[in-house]
């Protein structure tokens, strides 16, 4: 997940489409950074906190559909499968998510779940 988010993560650099800020989500839900979904949450959305569950566990993600989200575009949507494992057992969220690009960064609009 490092090689693939962590410059992001990081603050290094910045995801240059919807759908590597939605991987990159899913990292920092994966190693519970909360200061980085917050700060990559559209701020006329953003939560006041946003607690990673220490009891889920994160593994994979599956990338169903994307419509725009490029650098050239200033909106996006990504569908996605993120799969994990709690105290019950596997389970998948499924959502389809909107993104909006402002000054140059990409952000994560609460979705609808499927």
């Amino acid at each position: 997940m490092a090689a693939c988010c962590g410059r992001y993560l990081a603050g290094v650099a910045t995801p240059p489409t919807a759908e590597t800020l939605m991987r990159s989500r899913f990292t920092a839900f994966a190693v519970g950074d909360e200061a980085y979904l917050l700060a990559s949450w559209h701020p006329d959305t953003r939560p006041v906190s946003c607690p990673v569950d220490p009891e889920i566990r994160w593994l994979h993600l599956a990338i169903i559909d994307v419509v725009d989200g490029s650098p050239f575009h200033t909106g996006g949507i990504v569908e996605f499968v993120a799969v994990y494992r709690d105290a019950d057992g596997r389970g998948e969220l499924h959502e389809r998510s909107a993104f909006e690009r402002m000054g140059g960064r990409w952000y994560y609009l609460p979705g609808t779940h499927l």
